[in-house]
């Protein structure tokens, strides 16, 4: 017996007409993660629905997802209903979803969130912070898989543009559960070689797992405290990772990234044209103008005419000498009339002068101070004079010499009184020219004193 072959296309109609005549499959009620979400430009949704351990194609067309009030993307929980089918051209069953409400976001996404807002706080994206690209890279470090596409696409953007630049290439793995320690590692290598100064860091596009490498906290640590400037070219336009938040520059694919690393070729040789055209306009200008003053002095009354010029410029020398003269003859004058107020001001208030003033009052003085003092010693001469007469008659041998005499007892006390005495006592009589010793025989008391 023959056996008989099927082609693919027969068993593939042959199993969609199974999966359309199911009535389970034609209602069915998922929830899941969207992964891979891509809007076309007509309007249909294409992305994958998944869960820990499986997921499945789905497809919206646009006249379904038009009442949509929601974006879907990437991470994001949905709950959907629809029905299964297989896409014959590629033999593949797909959910076609009718109707799509939102569930929560994935958990990828969640952490994605969570480790954005927390380097945010910390100051990692700051324009501030961001380290200046090399206009003229000398070398550069390429981070990336060197099995892949976009090393490709870097290497012929760079060699197409800019030819004369080095390039290294630091192979790292940019996928699965090894690609952010592989990534970080890479990245830390070309700081330490210190030749690069450019790093381009990048993969191709993918879901939100495969390029889950760059938006581990490691490759972000890794990427700030970077030394060498780093230009982050991760999936495709629509993928923002963190390590794009964090570079020094974000590029929108890998080839995007060639083409902001390095100036073109092309372009640089048209600029150069431009300068050199600028430069010939300007030179040409130059030397036009330059033509017309040397002809307007050509033509000038001093070129045609030197001689009459110089005479001119001679009476007006003459001229100015002249005035010159006469100024310097009244500035000196004046400086003269100045000079001599100066020095008749200041004969005027010479020390000499203020000394001999100062000798003359002394020497006044000192004869008004010498006449009070002849002065003051004739009075108290003739006051003493006076006082010498009161004392000579108060002086008791004075007295004596007119007759009187001073009766001591015999211990030498004077007498002052008859009542001191008694019979018999001797006395003794002092009188101006010697004394007398007596004896008291009679006492007389004069009645009065009795």
């Amino acid at each position: 017996m023959t056996e008989r072959y099927l082609t693919v296309t027969a068993l593939t109609k042959y199993l969609k007409r199974k999966f359309d005549i199911d009535p389970h499959l034609r209602n069915v009620l998922l929830k899941g993660e969207i992964s891979n979400f891509n809007h076309h430009s007509r309007g249909h949704m294409y992305f994958t629905l998944k869960d820990d351990k499986a997921k499945i194609k789905a497809a919206m067309f646009s006249h379904k997802n038009r009442a949509l009030k929601f974006m879907p993307e990437n991470g994001m929980n949905v709950l959907v209903k629809g029905e299964v089918s297989v896409y014959e051209v590629y033999g593949e069953y797909q959910l076609y979803v009718q109707e799509m409400e939102p569930d929560g976001i994935g958990s990828l996404y969640l952490a994605y969130e969570q480790l954005k807002e927390e380097l945010e706080k910390k100051g990692y994206f700051s324009p501030t912070l961001k380290k200046l690209i090399p206009r003229f890279p000398k070398h550069i470090a390429i981070i990336t898989s060197p099995n892949g596409a976009a090393i490709r696409d870097i290497l012929t953007t760079i060699r197409r543009r800019y030819p004369i630049v080095n390039t290294t290439i630091i192979p790292a793995i940019v996928q699965g559960t090894e690609a952010g320690k592989s990534i970080s590692h890479a990245i830390q290598r070309a700081n330490d070689y210190a030749a690069f100064d450019l790093i381009i860091l990048g993969r191709g596009g993918g879901s939100i797992e495969d390029l889950w490498g760059f938006n581990e906290k490691i490759v972000a640590e890794a990427i700030f405290h970077s030394k060498t400037p780093i230009i982050s070219a991760v999936g495709h336009e629509t993928d923002h990772t963190i390590s794009d938040f964090i570079a020094d520059l974000r590029a929108p694919t890998p080839t995007g990234a060639a083409e902001r690393a390095v100036p073109s070729r092309e372009e640089l040789h048209a600029q150069i044209s431009r300068y050199q055209r600028s430069m010939v306009n300007i030179i040409n200008q130059l030397i036009r103008n330059q033509k017309e003053k040397l002809n307007r002095l050509t033509d000038s009354y001093a070129f045609r005419y030197p001689n009459n010029l110089i005479k001119q410029k001679e009476q007006e020398l003459d001229m100015l000498l002249e005035r010159i003269n006469r100024s310097q003859t009244s500035l000196l004058k004046e400086k003269q009339v100045s000079f001599q107020q100066f020095f008749t001001r200041f004969i005027n208030q010479h020390p000499k002068k203020g000394y001999n003033q100062a000798i003359k009052e002394q020497n006044h003085l000192h004869e008004r101070l010498q006449q009070s003092f002849e002065k003051i010693i004739k009075e108290k001469e003739l006051e003493l004079l006076n006082k010498m007469d009161k004392l000579i008659l108060l002086n008791p041998l004075e007295v004596m010499k007119r007759g009187f005499a001073i009766p001591y007892d015999d211990a030498g006390n004077m007498l002052m009184s008859s009542k001191k005495a008694q019979i018999d006592d001797h006395i003794r009589v002092k009188m101006s020219d010697g004394a007398l010793k007596c004896q008291v025989l009679e006492i007389e008391v004069n009645p009065d004193d009795r």
